[in-house]
């Protein structure tokens, strides 16, 4: 069993670069386990089921699916001397589509092509696995003593027994050969540290699964890329013929059937069965991604179909079996078909979809003659009889839906020309949609497919169902009249049965209903924004939009299409006269048909349309009943016969009295209505304030009385949920303000003779409580929620009761909050419901709230005649809870350990996706309490208050009462583990965490928390690590309202990853031991300076945020493109290279983490060679990027130079000062004896052809000394004096130290000021005084980025500067030849003249420059004058040239033969005027300067000379240049 074979292995693990001492290569070292020596490069499995591994759940997406597994560099490493490997080349494969396809990289294209050729029969065979072999089982019998081959290696390995035994089991386990099954063993060795807990053989499993999902994904990817009628992915021409032509050769080869049949093969179930058998399941969360695996092979497979239909239909005998495929279909357990089965029905009714040919396109010819539908007869008689045949389906729904899409298409063939010859068969399209309406067509696409969860997660998906309808009700209007027809007639017969009592007959049809119902429940969700239902309505008036997106309603100025118009008829028509029993189903309709702005105003326009000649008569309640006079007036006639029953609270008992005059009926319609009315008003504000404004409807009166009403709470709780809707305008809100607290709804004001309390509170512990279902709770919350968004008035029942929000947050807090755990619950996902609303107006609250004086006094406030004291702002309320050992706080603890616990199951449970936003809202409250704890405990010191308040990160290093154990913060963090599921709850974590961080006294005692359990250590390690190593976290994309949900979680990964990449920087700044010490693997309980970090898995190191920063930096650096997260986030790096400077910086971390990347990795040469970089876009980051590089290269020289680490220093000399094409330079870990011995020579080549630019100019040239400053402001309202200061009022330091101004602060105060203008004047210049404001904050905005990007320049420069003062001054002289020292030096003077001297340089950046220029003078002062004395120390007095004259050797080297005089002039010239330029405001400026000149002047001296400006008569070549020396002091 692979769970029973266990080889305890205390200190050998596997690595592709073999065991290594202090990073270095291979050290053969014996290892013993159990007393007898082993083979060291094979591991065996530490425990069985051990740890908690964190495999994401997969997600789909439309460029295949995110993972998290493992390296490119791993994949290559893993082979045996067998067939294909079962894992690492489809994780090629992948790597490459994914490449070429999805991120569209240039150069891959030409691999693609080399990989498929290569791979193409693993296409081909698909999922076949290599089959076993007698010799090969023979072989790996007798590993243990003959040993076996490993490629790329030399000699054989000997393999452990307990290796051998579980090769043969994954051998039985999953029908492959026994050599695929040791490479399996040992990829999954290899792979161990990135699943703690886990031992090979579960990791094995893993890889099996994976590899099989990548040759999945890649296929999917590859026919998605295909030329089609669907979609373009808008890739080149080449390399959609390559792929279209690979993957029809693949078609050619039965991809078909292949796929199918593996879709039946491969069964969960059974799976699971196996495993369990063989003991090859871990824990749960190995459990999940197995499973998570083998659903994904599934699911792609069943895509790669759809996707294939979608672009090319399928042949004839490919459509035949995908039929007889699905006649075998069942539904789930919650009666949807699932995600896989769905796929299969919609490539099947995109075989049968002509709609595109609607559309005149360029290849429409083209696709007509590839469509089998129009040109193959054999087609569509064999399809026909398949579906004419009478034998039943296991789901007669799905057959019927089916027939339907063949009746359509044979209806849409009819009406096109040229289709004679299909007649028979078109003839019958009435009959097939007869059969499929018989079969409850409408009712199986509701239930079965609309609800289902994968329908909505697919444009595709739902474009189709779309035109499936659309379809039906254009192509066969006399249908529809049938159902209409027949709709009447039931309806008359169910009405008459009713009035005599007796059941209606079973004959009675329902078709028109689900197929209203259908149509509703397809359009209420709406995730793409595609606004399909627009079709629907055919547009009386413009509107005013720029999104074409499934409809024709911009085209205003033209007839609408007939098929627009058709389907507008049919929504009209269908309410005239409407029965009784279509009353719901057509408001249900009508509600999916409004959702979008533009289809509510539509909606709106129809119900107003409806009701209008009746208005003169509103006393009788006639007329069309889907109209808003119909709605209102009723209301108006239950609100007024219903009031009459409102009980006396001080007379009898608060219940709900037995209804009159409503019946169960007529409620549901008035639910109906109010769900309508809620989609309408709540995407149109138009219509919110149209209706609010009607002088007879009153809707907001009406409502509220209503509630007052002894009506049932689900009828309250709908009336609210509308009144929520009408909110979200903030002048509605101010006004149902109002109105709550004049009907006391929540009752905030007590009379004295009241002896009972009333409203909502007694509802919910009277009521809702007995019934253990919380409606109304959770609808009053949602109101609250709106609410307090849209609108909060501070003098909130002013003149009845203390003024403020006070009793709504009390209620909030102590009745629904606080009692939400204890109370009983009739569906448990309600509990987590009503955890959610409440806390989601907590974080609302909090949010707003910003600490402000008046808070921490005491406000007095008249009230009827007496001086009471004002509530105090609900945000303050909430501080004060969060910052004691209050029971909320104790609440939203709990809750989110309750959270990590259920999560950590990784099992399914009712309301699990409330429970996740409950615990993301609480720990939002944590994160804002700690963002605005400071400020709120500088006001309360400075008050002088009696109120006592704790920081929150002491209050989080407490006790639990449940565990007895200060674990909160750890609670917290294993939400890090669940990051690839839910990156929200991962993202919210870390913010906390960050912040927590920054507080010294905790950092200690947090890593004791930390690492006190060994399993919850390696949790907590690996939760860290797999946010870093999560895929797709790209900061480039831009986050909007329209943004779809998985680009929102790759925004969310990206500040994932930021905010753990502060606290690592943060905790670097704090003394040992600290958490970013645990989090980058180094020692605790040692001195840390006695690390010696290694590659995961090597000496039992596990795998750290080093390794994860490591991995990030390295990625693209093997190509000319460089670090891809450079280009693709280059926040996110910016922040990796300032924790490796950190680390080389900090001097306990330098050591081990310079020795490791130097002989590991070789980090820095590797990043060095791709500089300078250069993103669009984000040239402050790219400054920065660099910055901290040549910083951390600084460094490094300085200390392989100190440690005559010669090789290295060397190897990154010729790197930055060469000045040819770089070459590469292979360099051991100890370096080699040439290399030790041989002189930089080649720094200078006089080949012109072949010169380069030198990097470190290049690096140089990357930075703009010229800055282009905002223009000032000119304002008509405000003072520009005062808002100056304002401004200045708002400015604080950033994290980096930058002065930079609160633009959010701002904002706030310009508004404030506003809003106190009184007068009609100020409200008639509000929208002027608005537009000026945001003139004011778009200025501060570049005014901010200014000052950052001056800042990132300077910070550019000084790393410049410090990386050159190194190479000139600590770096050995002989590995720099004078001559070549002397020819750096002068491109580097004058190119920084050159820079600093052009009038668009910015002053801010002179001071680093001036110093750099001192020192190169000094440095090129003193190469000169120790050339000068070498030569004349190397030469007699006396020199003979071939004339046979002689002169004195002095007068030789009186020149300068290596930089020569002209260069010297330039510089000198140069020089002078640097020093014209500085005024008399730049005194350090010119002290380096006038300090530079002097080193110049030195130059001029003889060598026998002493040290000073003295000289003799004898004129020298730069004293023409003393009159502008003179002169440069005089001004």
């Amino acid at each position: 069993m692979l769970g029973l074979v266990v080889w305890n292995c205390a200190d050998c693990h596997v690595s592709s670069r073999g065991r290594q001492i202090g990073g270095g290569g291979d050290v053969d070292v014996d290892s013993r386990v159990n007393g007898r020596p082993v083979d060291r490069r094979v591991v065996g499995t530490v425990e069985l089921f051990g740890g908690k591994d964190t495999l994401p759940s997969p997600k789909r997406q439309l460029g295949g699916f995110r993972f998290r597994f493992l390296s490119k560099m791993a994949a290559r490493t893993m082979a045996v001397n067998s067939a294909a490997s079962l894992w690492g080349p489809y994780k090629e494969i992948w790597q490459t589509v994914e490449n070429v396809i999805w991120k569209r990289v240039p150069e891959a294209v030409h691999l693609l092509d080399l990989t498929l050729k290569k791979h193409k029969p693993d296409f081909i065979s698909l999922f076949k696995n290599p089959a076993k072999n007698v010799q090969h089982r023979e072989k790996v019998k007798k590993a243990s003593i003959d040993g076996i081959a490993i490629q790329g290696q030399q000699g054989t390995r000997l393999l452990p027994e307990q290796l051998i035994s579980e090769a043969f089991i994954l051998s039985d386990l999953f029908d492959i050969g026994e050599l695929s099954a040791v490479e399996l063993l040992l990829a999954g060795e290899h792979q161990l540290p990135r699943f703690p807990g886990l031992t090979r053989g579960l990791v094995a499993i893993l890889l099996y699964w994976d590899g099989k999902r990548c040759i999945a994904n890649s296929l999917h990817s590859l026919i998605q890329s295909r030329q089609g009628k669907t979609w373009t992915l808008e890739l080149s021409s080449e390399l959609v013929s390559m792929t279209t032509r690979f993957t029809d050769e693949l078609m050619e080869q039965g991809l078909t059937q292949k796929v199918l049949c593996l879709i039946n093969q491969i069964n969960l179930n059974n799976e699971f069965e196996k495993l369990q058998t063989a003991r090859g399941l871990g824990n749960a969360s190995h459990r999940k991604g197995v499973s998570d695996l083998i659903k994904e092979c599934r699911q792609s497979l069943a895509d790669c179909l759809f996707a294939w239909a979608c672009q090319t239909p399928l042949s004839k005998d490919d459509t035949l079996f995908l039929i007889s495929h699905m006649e075998c279909v069942t539904l789930e357990a919650d009666g949807t078909l699932e995600n896989v089965n769905l796929a299969l029905l919609m490539a099947l009714l995109y075989c049968f979809d002509i709609s595109f040919l609607e559309h005149v396109t360029e290849d429409r010819e083209e696709l007509i003659h590839q469509l089998p539908l129009l040109t193959e007869r054999q087609y569509v008689t064999a399809i026909h009889c398949k579906l004419q045949n009478s034998q039943p389906w296991k789901l007669t729904g799905l057959q019927a839906v089916v027939r339907l899409a063949w009746a359509l298409a044979l209806r849409g063939i009819s009406q096109l020309p040229d289709t004679t010859a299909l007649t028979e068969f078109t003839e019958a399209d009435e009959m097939i949609a007869n059969m499929a309406i018989s079969q409850n067509a409408f009712l199986f696409l509701t239930d079965a497919v609309v609800r289902a969860e994968g329908l909505h997660q697919d444009e595709f998906y739902i474009r189709r169902i779309h035109n499936l309808i659309t379809d039906f009700l254009t192509l066969m209007p006399m249908k529809v009249k049938q159902l209409r027809n027949r709709a009447d007639e039931d309806a008359r017969i169910i009405h008459m049965s009713l009035q005599v009592g007796t059941e209606p007959p079973s004959t009675v049809r329902r078709d028109l209903e689900h197929l209203m119902l259908l149509i509703g429940e397809l359009y209420q969700k709406d995730p793409f924004r595609l606004e399909l239902a627009l079709e629907y309505w055919c547009p009386s008036e413009p509107v005013q939009t720029t999104s074409m997106t499934g409809s024709f309603s911009g085209l205003t100025r033209h007839r609408p299409p007939q098929r627009q118009v058709v389907l507008s008829k049919f929504v009209r028509q269908m309410g005239d006269m409407l029965p009784p029993s279509l009353y719901l189903p057509y408001l249900q309709m009508l509600r999916g048909l409004a959702n979008g702005p533009h289809c509510a105003h539509y909606c709106f326009s129809l119900l107003k349309v409806n009701g209008s000649s009746h208005v003169e008569n509103i006393q009788v309640v006639g007329g069309n009943p889907v109209s808003w006079e119909h709605f209102f007036h009723s209301l108006m006639l239950y609100h007024e016969h219903l009031r009459r029953d409102i009980p006396s609270t001080d007379t009898i008992q608060y219940r709900h009295m037995p209804l009159r005059g409503i019946t169960q009926r007529e409620m549901d319609g008035l639910i109906a209505f109010l769900q309508l009315t809620g989609t309408i008003v709540k995407w149109s504000e138009n219509a919110r304030l149209a209706l609010c404004e009607h002088p007879q409807w009153t809707p907001i009166i009406v409502m509220l009385g209503l509630i007052q009403c002894s009506i049932p709470p689900g009828l309250k709780a709908e009336i609210l949920k509308t009144l929520a809707a009408f909110g979200k305008s903030p002048e509605i809100a101010a006004s149902l303000w109002q109105s709550l607290e004049y009907t006391q709804m929540l009752q905030t004001v007590r009379s004295p003779s009241q002896r009972q309390d009333a409203g909502i509170e007694v509802e919910l512990n009277e009521i809702e409580s007995r019934s253990e279902e919380y409606p109304l709770t959770r609808a009053f919350c949602c109101l609250i929620s709106t609410l307090v968004e849209s609108s909060f008035p501070t003098n909130l029942g002013a003149g009845l009761r203390p003024p403020g929000f006070d009793p709504y947050l009390q209620f909030l807090r102590d009745s629904v909050f606080l009692r939400f755990p204890t109370r009983a619950y009739r569906r448990a996902a309600e509990k987590w419901e009503v955890a959610e609303v409440v806390l989601e107006v907590f974080h609302k609250l909090l949010r707003d709230y910003e600490p402000r004086p008046e808070d921490f006094t005491d406000q007095m406030v008249e009230l009827q005649g007496e001086m009471v004291v004002a509530y105090k702002s609900p945000g303050y309320n909430l501080m004060f809870h969060l910052l004691n050992d209050s029971p909320m706080l104790g609440l939203c603890l709990s809750l989110l350990e309750e959270g990590v616990k259920l999560l950590d199951t990784y099992a399914p449970f009712p309301g699990k996706k409330h429970l996740e936003k409950a615990v993301e809202y609480s720990l939002g409250l944590l994160e804002l309490a700690l963002q605005k704890e400071n400020q709120f405990m500088d006001w309360l010191r400075e008050s002088h208050s009696s109120v006592i308040a704790t920081p929150l990160e002491q209050l989080l290093q407490g006790i639990n009462p449940r565990t007895k154990k200060a674990d909160h913060v750890v609670n917290i963090a294993r939400y890090l583990s669940h990051g690839n599921t839910n990156p929200d709850l991962a993202f919210e974590s870390a913010k906390i965490l960050c912040y927590i961080s920054r507080y010294p006294n905790i950092q200690v005692k947090l890593v004791g928390d930390f690492t006190q359990d060994q399993t919850v250590s390696e949790t907590l390690m690996s939760g860290f690590v797999d946010c870093l190593d999560s895929e797709g976290a790209e900061e480039m994309l831009q986050a909007d309202t329209g943004i779809v949900t998985e680009k929102k979680c790759t925004l969310v990964r990206h500040d994932t990853k930021i905010h753990i990449l502060s606290l690592l920087i943060n905790s670097l700044d704090l003394k040992a031991p600290n958490l970013a010490l645990y989090l980058l693997g180094y020692e605790l309980r040692k001195p840390v300076s006695a690390t010696n970090l290694q590659d995961p898995g090597v000496l039992g190191c596990p795998r750290t945020c080093l390794h994860s920063i490591l991995n990030i930096l390295e990625k693209g650096t093997e190509g000319r493109n460089g670090p891809l997260a450079v280009k693709e986030a280059p926040h996110l790096a910016e922040l990796c290279y300032q924790v490796i400077y950190q680390l080389i910086a900090y001097s306990d971390t330098s050591g081990p983490t310079m020795r490791y990347l130097r002989t590991s990795q070789d980090f820095l040469f590797s990043q060095l060679q791709h500089l300078p970089f250069a993103v669009k876009g984000h040239a402050i980051s790219a400054l920065n990027q660099m910055s901290w590089l040549m910083k951390t290269a600084g460094i490094e020289l300085r200390v392989t130079s100190l440690n005559r680490q010669r090789s290295h220093t060397q190897r990154l000399l010729h790197l930055l000062l060469d000045d040819v094409p770089l070459r590469s330079y292979s360099v051991d870990a100890e370096g080699s004896l040439e290399e030790e011995t041989r002189n930089v020579t080649g720094f200078l080549h006089f080949d012109t052809t072949t010169k380069v630019r030198r990097k470190i100019l290049s690096i140089l040239d990357s930075i703009d000394f010229g800055q282009k400053s905002p223009e000032e402001l000119h304002l008509d309202f405000f003072d520009r004096a005062q808002i100056e200061q304002v401004i200045s009022k708002c400015e604080h330091s950033n994290q980096q130290g930058q002065t930079v101004c609160n633009v959010k602060l701002l904002h706030r105060v310009l508004v404030a000021e506003v809003n106190a203008l009184q007068g009609i004047a100020a409200i008639g210049q509000r929208p002027l005084l608005m537009e000026e404001i945001s003139t004011i904050l778009q200025h501060v905005v570049e005014r901010n980025k200014l000052r950052e990007c001056l800042n990132a320049k300077r910070h550019m420069l000084e790393s410049w500067r410090h990386l050159v003062e190194i190479i000139l001054a600590a770096c050995p002289l002989d590995l720099i030849q004078e001559e070549d020292r002397q020819l750096v030096i002068r491109d580097l003077l004058h190119e920084l003249h050159d820079k600093i001297l052009t009038e668009e340089a910015a002053q801010e950046l002179m001071p680093v420059v001036a110093g750099a220029v001192f020192t190169l003078t000094a440095h090129l002062s003193q190469s000169v004058r120790s050339e000068q004395k070498q030569a004349l120390s190397n030469h007699s007095h006396h020199v003979t040239f071939l004339d046979g004259s002689t002169t004195s050797a002095a007068e030789v080297t009186a020149g300068f033969a290596s930089i020569g005089d002209s260069s010297l002039h330039i510089i000198l010239r140069k020089l002078l005027d640097f020093i014209l330029r500085t005024g008399g405001g730049f005194q350090r400026v010119r002290a380096h300067l006038y300090g530079a000149l002097l080193y110049y002047l030195q130059m001029s001296q003889k060598p026998d000379e002493p040290d000073t400006l003295e000289t003799d008569d004898k004129p020298y070549p730069n004293d023409y240049f003393l009159d502008k020396i003179t002169t440069g002091r005089q001004t």
